[in-house]
């Protein structure tokens, strides 16, 4: 699949883009190019643009995720920088992201399909992934969800399911049925 190119003109309909914050001392010589209705101001440049906001996530049509420098905290501007290759197509209905679980640290995130190293990766739809990173988060920092599997050790027994997630198409419900008293 060839990658579509985004520029001004297009980075803002139906993209997945991976944000990185930056100081705000980045751009204190730079102008403002455009503001949007929700008030989130754009800077262009050759290799990407800035974003200056208090809100990411679900940006309108697109999936706009936020690398904090800091912990994120809502209705706090944001200058963040994203180079023009970091965009990719998305739509909620295409298997376009994979997961990836950081399991010492608990953190679960995910990617679009053109960034895998790994093609071998399960892609899911928005959908999907949104409720397997809700799963995962379950089973990465709860218990309850063990209360009537069979297991000699917990740590193993999660670390197993959490595999068992990111890498299979599996529900939950089948994958704990195979550790059932």
């Amino acid at each position: 699949m060839a990658n579509k190119i985004y520029r001004k003109h297009n980075f803002h309909k139906h993209t997945f883009c991976i944000w990185k914050e930056v100081l705000h001392s980045e751009i204190a010589d730079l102008k403002i190019n455009y503001t949007s209705q929700s008030g989130s101001r754009y800077i262009f440049t050759e290799q990407g643009l800035y974003r200056i906001s208090d809100h990411w996530g679900r940006v309108a049509n697109c999936h706009w995720r936020l690398i904090p420098l800091a912990e994120f905290k809502s209705q706090h501007n944001i200058v963040a920088f994203a180079k023009w290759f970091d965009f990719y197509s998305n739509d909620d209905t295409s298997k376009l992201f994979f997961i990836k679980v950081d399991t010492e640290t608990k953190a679960v995130n995910f990617y679009h399909k053109q960034s895998a190293e790994d093609q071998n990766c399960v892609f899911r739809n928005a959908k999907e992934t949104a409720k397997t990173i809700r799963t995962l988060k379950e089973v990465l920092t709860e218990t309850n969800w063990a209360k009537y599997l069979k297991y000699d050790d917990f740590e193993i027994l999660r670390k197993k399911v959490v595999s068992e997630l990111v890498n299979s198409d599996k529900s939950f419900l089948e994958i704990k049925k195979v550790y059932l008293v």
